[in-house]
């Protein structure tokens, strides 16, 4: 069977998913002004007298629990009809989004977590306020109220619920999910704490802040207890960030003396990420080792199709099983991070798999961003390194990989990092395309360097030509220019 025609492995996770609920009217939106226009609609055409403004002060409960306060009971349920007519027209403009909802619903995005709203509003509406304001919610559920909502949490396995109302923490309680508690409601912060919510915040603006942190750490806490049950490990160190981390950790958690980093050595890497990583292994005080690979012997490597990283993958892992084997090791971890799981195609990802490899990063959830997080609390040097991929990635699909070509945009990439050294270059990339070198470098400098210098360098090391990338850096750039992406998913 060809590697193109393996199918990507079963996820398998430490953590749950990161499911978000919220409730809607006075934690995600200002619904006041709509909601009192259609109450002073309906008392203008039941000649009712209605105290607006105490209707929208207490929102929360059922409508129809509101509307027996002002309606005879034989009559709600023909009012709680009316209203609902009239609220599209008058009620959905008129609402605004709180502060904080934007940022909120992006950091769960960040995370790669999903959001649920569950309202006791009537479930079109809730559709409509959402559409209108734009807010970018998974799942939108309505008419459920306090311990109710919990039914609705659970089925969607949300482990948070956000809103503004006690009935709000009963929700999140039959949910067994935490309850976080925003003071833009009817209830301030000290009757929400003192109901009972795990957390409060002022409003919306402070809730990516607190997500961020409390995610973290449950992810943290997953990855060190998965580290922990292990007796020793071999790490695949590349040097990078995210193989750095997971060095870290598992020094950490089952100590030094017990882990082995194997930094593989081959014209795929580059010539100055060796001294750095074995100065990063020292300093945590686990052994080194810095075995010879050989993946340019494979002959699916050399091809370079679209899933030349399965060749060199499976090689490094092949490589590194011997070594465990003579320390006595069953372990062998690689550095993929919860991003890289869904990026795009990973060919590498499945063959490790397949060789028993582990993914501790991922299964944790860890994404790249709360590595660097976690890196830089530990003070690790490697917190904001940047990306680094091996040196067969800036080769061209289709293009015979070769020591020769590796090492020339090697020699290129150090010239153009040297020359744009002050200006505090992070991302340099010299893509091979066969008759001519594309230079990518950070976008923000585009506009500050000279174009012509670079190429000049560039065309030094051996390239017949060389064009600076007007759109700048951009990971993965190569597999833009694959013709069927799909075959190698």
């Amino acid at each position: 069977m060809s590697t193109a025609e393996i199918q990507p492995a079963a996820a398998s996770f430490d953590v749950p998913e990161l499911v978000v609920g919220f409730d809607l009217d006075m934690t995600l939106i200002d619904s006041r002004p709509g909601i009192q226009a259609v109450w002073d609609l309906l008392a203008e055409e039941s000649g009712v007298p209605i105290d607006t403004d105490l209707v929208v002060s207490r929102l929360g409960p059922p409508l129809a629990w509101e509307m027996a306060n002002w309606f005879p009971p034989e009559q709600v349920d023909a009012m709680v009809s009316r209203y609902r007519e009239h609220y599209p027209s008058h009620a959905i403009t008129g609402s605004l989004p709180l502060p904080g909802v934007a940022e909120s619903l992006a950091a769960i995005r960040a995370l790669r977590g999903r959001t649920v709203v569950v309202s006791a509003k009537y479930t079109p509406s809730v559709i409509l306020h959402l559409e209108h304001l734009g807010l970018d919610v998974d799942e939108p559920i309505g008419d459920l109220h306090g311990a109710e909502k919990g039914t609705a949490l659970r089925e969607h396995s949300a482990t948070i619920f956000v809103g503004d109302h006690t009935a709000d923490i009963d929700g999140a309680r039959a949910a067994g999910a935490v309850a976080v508690s925003v003071a833009t409601g009817p209830f301030t912060a000290d009757e929400l704490r003192a109901y009972g919510a795990d957390v409060v915040l002022k409003d919306l603006t402070e809730f990516p802040a607190w997500l961020d942190a409390y995610v973290l750490e449950q992810r943290l806490e997953a990855l060190m207890k998965r580290l922990s049950s292990y007796d020793s490990m071999v790490v695949a160190f590349s040097g990078g960030a995210d193989s750095a981390f997971l060095l870290a950790a598992a020094a950490r958690a089952i100590g030094p003396a017990n882990v082995v980093a194997a930094t593989a050595v081959s014209p795929s890497l580059p010539v100055a990420e060796l001294e750095p990583a074995a100065r990063f292994a020292d300093h945590l005080g686990v052994r080194h080792v810095t075995p010879h690979t050989h993946e340019m012997e494979r002959e699916g490597y050399q091809a370079n199709a679209g899933d030349r990283c399965y060749f060199c993958k499976a090689e490094l892992v092949e490589t590194l099983q011997p070594i465990a084997d003579e320390f006595g090791i069953t372990a062998i971890a690689t550095g993929t991070n919860a991003d890289d799981a869904i990026a795009g195609f990973r060919p590498g990802i499945r063959a490790a798999f397949e060789r028993g490899a582990l993914t501790p990063l991922k299964d944790a959830r860890l994404t790249k961003a709360q590595i660097r997080e976690a890196s830089r609390s530990w003070g690790l040097e490697t917190s904001d390194k940047p990306a680094a991929a091996c040196l067969s990635s800036r080769i061209a699909y289709g293009v015979r990989i070769t020591p020769h070509l590796l090492a020339r945009v090697d020699r290129a990439e150090q010239a153009v990092r040297s020359r744009l050294t002050s200006y505090g270059v992070e991302n340099v990339r010299v893509r091979d395309l066969g008759e001519t070198a594309s230079i990518e470098i950070d976008a923000r400098l585009l506009d500050q360097v000279d174009h012509a210098a670079l190429e000049e360098l560039v065309v030094a090391e051996g390239f017949p030509a060389a064009k600076v990338d007007p759109r700048g850096f951009r990971s993965g750039s190569m597999n833009e220019r694959l013709k069927d992406p799909e075959k190698y998913r």
